[in-house]
């Protein structure tokens, strides 16, 4: 992902956000994300240049972005521990089901297998259904841990997922 990448992934994301989590988080907390504020935040953390966080993006044919993965250490609280934590992956709403989060899925696996990680974790929306399927299919499964966050006074549960990876 480079700079110029920004206001794509950004639209991805938020686009994304208000796709997959209809109905599971506030409406309105969906409809006040900002396009520009993400791009923005996009632009701040790859102007940090922490190579440890990758930022992968997929193209269709003619150079349309069409999604995004990030991944890198995983974080237990604010502590970064040995293993690997894929962060997000997002697809525009218009090529879900076609191959793309596999894609980015695939070849974060593999960098992640590359840099010697024993495991790959993740956190999903309890709720997210559809995303729980992707992952499972994918050999992840839940491994217990689950969080809680507020957003905007409703609680929405988490649960990690881990895959180990070949050595």
């Amino acid at each position: 992902m480079a700079l110029a990448d920004c206001d794509r992934v950004a639209q991805i994301r938020v686009g994304g956000w208000r796709s997959a989590y209809q109905g599971l988080i506030p409406q309105s907390y969906l409809d006040g994300l900002s396009v520009e504020e993400d791009a923005e935040r996009r632009r701040t953390h790859l102007s940090q240049g922490d190579v440890s966080v990758v930022n992968l993006v997929a193209e269709v044919t003619g150079g349309e972005l069409v999604g995004w993965a990030c991944h890198g250490p995983h974080r237990q609280g604010e502590v970064r521990t040995g293993e690997a934590e894929l962060y997000a992956i997002y697809v525009h709403p218009d090529h879900v089901g076609q191959g793309v989060g596999q894609a980015l899925l695939t070849e974060s696996v593999a960098r992640c297998t590359a840099a010697g990680h024993g495991r790959l974790l993740l956190w999903v929306l309890k709720e997210n259904d559809r995303a729980r399927r992707f992952y499972e299919r994918a050999g992840f499964r839940a491994d217990g841990a689950e969080e809680l966050f507020d957003v905007e006074g409703v609680t929405v549960p988490e649960m990690r997922y881990a895959r180990a990876l070949p050595r």
